[in-house]
């Protein structure tokens, strides 16, 4: 399985807004179309929004799952666009490591 930290600065005084739009927008077209969303945070102080996302499969069906979700008529439909609200982002490909 192939799994993102997505690690984003949210636009000052739009974390609260984010979250609500991502939870309701975003989150459900990931699951749709077979993603999944292990983990959200906030960091309130910061202004940060920060996620684990997952794909069954390696990073070429990952990468081509988020292709898809993109291009979606349901992402494409989004209006106002909820990545408006993203100043910076950071995206970091994990691999698992043994405990």
């Amino acid at each position: 399985m192939a799994t993102e930290l997505r690690d984003y600065r949210i636009v000052e005084d739009s974390l609260d807004q984010w979250v609500e739009e991502w939870r309701t927008r975003i989150a459900p077209i990931r699951r749709e179309l077979g993603f999944t969303i292990e983990r959200a945070w906030k960091v309130e102080d910061e202004g940060r929004f920060v996620w684990l996302l997952t794909y069954p499969g390696d990073w070429q069906a990952f990468e081509a799952a988020d292709r898809a979700y993109y291009d979606s008529p349901q992402r494409k439909s989004l209006d106002p666009n909820p990545a408006r609200l993203i100043g910076e982002q950071s995206v970091a490909k994990l691999t698992e490591i043994e405990l």
